[in-house]
């Protein structure tokens, strides 16, 4: 499409096609419905490579550099850079965020295979790096944070349960 084009053409038509992308995904984040980002399907599970975010930790060293990104505060104003509970329901709403950021973000990548394939090579090639650089790290924050919450989570049923003195005692014959 962008083949033959002036750069100032491609420079153009790419940052409208990639600036309405983002925008078009970033309205339809906010208002789908939260059940589209049910962190109980499988887009949004561990998979066993990634051994519960450790992968992240130990071979990306997440936790270095995951707090020098910025964040938007999404709907309702839930920020995530400040934890303000461990509320069982708190909790509930943090993973909820951090699938809608996920599923956000990798849709915004999608927009990088476009790039790629509507200009010359070099150019497509440039601009889905940026798209890529601009995205997948925040993809990747939203999955290590989401299996850290779930655990602690678990932790606070857990303790919910004991407190309430409703632990299942394990029964040995």
């Amino acid at each position: 499409m962008l083949k033959n084009s002036s750069f100032l053409d491609m420079l153009f038509w790419n940052l409208l096609i990639v600036g309405l992308w983002h925008v078009v995904s970033f309205l339809s984040c906010q208002k789908f419905p939260d059940v589209k980002f049910d962190a109980s399907k499988s887009r949004y599970a561990a998979r066993p490579w990634e051994h519960g975010g450790r992968w992240y930790r130990d071979n990306l060293k997440i936790q270095i550099w995951k707090d020098k990104l910025p964040q938007h505060i999404g709907k309702g104003g839930f920020s995530k850079k400040h934890f303000r509970g461990d509320s069982i329901g708190y909790l509930d709403q943090f993973i909820l965020e951090t699938c809608r950021g996920e599923w956000m973000h990798m849709k915004n990548c999608i927009c990088a295979v476009v790039t790629l394939i509507i200009n010359p090579l070099l150019v497509g090639v440039l601009i889905s790096s940026f798209i890529l650089i601009g995205n997948l790290p925040f993809a990747l924050v939203q999955r290590y944070n989401r299996f850290r919450l779930q655990i602690l989570r678990k932790r606070r049923v857990r303790e919910r349960l004991r407190s309430a003195g409703m632990e299942r005692n394990a029964v040995t014959a």
